[in-house]
């Protein structure tokens, strides 16, 4: 094994332990004593904490669960030397510990806000376009679920497109982006079954229902 990935491999294990911490239901028990697990979808992301227990622990689980994205590719990067490969290992490994928690018993969230923070460090202006991608299709749609598979399915073109103008990103960078919106577009096969079915609520204008 060549000695760069021996003196690495600490990495991947230390961002999918970052990625595991479940904020969201940290949150909910913190505020209104709650399991989310057990309430509304049953999912720890901050749409379920909002709508659960209140806007300000949604708000919360969202900043946090971006922020340990960020905080393991960041790290990576610190300790690499800015290696594209290891910030991109890293920052998968922090959202497959969001995803699947082995705390929880691999039952964790969706991966959304995690994967924000992660592509923050990575492409700022590529992720801050996801974003808006992701508030308008929310909006216009009043489906939250579906902004969030209309920004995965868009992050590796826009990836491609502003990683640096007019070059394309290197290889691991396509690939991982492209793993990372094909992990969360699967964590949320259940909302697109429910799409399908016309049973997806919605946010509606009066009582956040989605």
């Amino acid at each position: 094994m060549p000695t760069t990935v021996v003196n690495h491999i600490w990495i991947p294990v230390a961002a999918y332990l970052l990625g595991s911490i479940p904020f969201g239901l940290i949150l909910a028990r913190l505020f209104g004593g709650a399991d989310i697990r057990n309430e509304g979808s049953g999912n720890i992301g901050a749409s379920n904490v909002t709508r659960v227990v209140g806007p300000l622990p949604g708000v919360l689980t969202l900043i946090l669960d971006a922020a340990k994205g960020a905080l393991a590719v960041w790290l990576a990067g610190r300790f690499t030397l800015q290696s594209d490969t290891w910030m991109m290992i890293a920052g998968l490994s922090a959202l497959l510990g969001h995803c699947c928690p082995v705390w929880l018993k691999f039952r964790g969230g969706k991966g959304v806000a995690t994967a924000l923070g992660v592509f923050l460090v990575i492409c700022p202006l590529a992720a801050l376009s996801d974003l808006a991608l992701f508030t308008i299709v929310a909006i216009y749609s009043r489906y939250s679920s579906l902004g969030s598979l209309a920004a995965a399915a868009a992050m590796p073109l826009l990836m491609h497109f502003l990683w640096a103008p007019p070059f394309a990103p290197p290889v691991v960078i396509t690939v991982g982006t492209l793993v990372a919106s094909l992990l969360i577009i699967f964590m949320h096969r259940g909302n697109i079954r429910r799409m399908i079915e016309g049973t997806e609520p919605r946010y509606s204008k009066n009582k956040d229902r989605a």
